[in-house]
């Protein structure tokens, strides 16, 4: 089986203490989590190095940063480059995120290289792709996400690939009022993986995981879940509450 993957999004949320009591919450758990159950906490940067302390010799448990830059080093002031993530044992990275592209102007060409670096130093991208709603209405959202891929991913080859998590994020279902069914979520991951086969060839494709960002919470989880090529969540809001994360984790394949 694919690993499972429920992956918390806290973007910029939460006051240090905040974070320690909602990590400390969470661990108290004994989750029945193993090599195809893997629970993500990406955590604003200044937190990176408490939640890693925190989840030291947990089994299956990571934490995540939120973006990295798509240079080693240097007069980039503000920015964080995957070696300083690789020195705090930081194993997972968020890259193109909707918000990065939308507010930040993260084009896929720059995805591409920040993608490779983060391979490059055995950090794994958690590879964000998905359409606004201006594109679902025009019903273009096929062609807009395979760009999205082709741009950002299509230049690895398929071991490297197969190191990459993508989420889908159907942008038009975040905070509009419209909700994206677990069908409409299992048809564009069905896409995806599709995607990948024709570019990469099955067995690959269906090593890699697809994970749902479209408003994952403890009362729909278990359904989006269910469909065969969800392989987990990247959530948001939902992440910030242990009890709801907690249902979320639970609901993992």
């Amino acid at each position: 089986m694919r690993k499972q993957i429920a992956a918390a999004n806290w973007k910029m949320n939460l006051t240090l203490t905040e974070g320690v009591q909602l990590l400390d919450q969470l661990l108290l758990n004994n989750y029945e989590l193993n090599e195809n159950r893997q629970v993500v906490f990406a955590v604003p940067a200044p937190y990176l190095a408490m939640a890693q302390a925190k989840v030291s010799g947990r089994a299956h448990i990571a934490v995540a940063a939120q973006n990295c830059y798509n240079k080693k080093s240097g007069a980039y002031t503000g920015e964080i480059s995957v070696v300083m993530l690789q020195s705090l044992g930081i194993s997972y990275v968020v890259l193109g995120h909707s918000e990065r592209r939308e507010y930040f102007n993260e084009s896929n060409q720059f995805l591409a290289e920040k993608v490779n670096i983060a391979l490059e130093h055995n950090i794994t991208p958690i590879f964000c792709c998905g359409e606004p709603l201006q594109i679902r209405e025009a019903g273009t959202q096929n062609a807009y996400v395979a760009q999205q891929l082709e741009e950002s991913l299509y230049h690895l080859t398929a071991d490297q690939l197969k190191q990459v998590v993508i989420a889908y994020e159907p942008i038009w279902a975040i905070g509009t009022g419209k909700t994206a069914t677990s069908e409409q979520a299992q048809e564009m991951h069905a896409y995806i993986r599709a995607q990948l086969t024709a570019k990469y060839g099955a067995a690959v494709a269906n090593e890699i995981s697809i994970l749902y960002g479209g408003s994952v919470k403890a009362s729909n989880a278990k359904e989006l879940f269910s469909q065969p090529d969800v392989d987990g969540g990247l959530v948001g809001g939902a992440s910030l509450l242990a009890d709801e994360f907690k249902v979320i984790i639970e609901s993992l394949k």
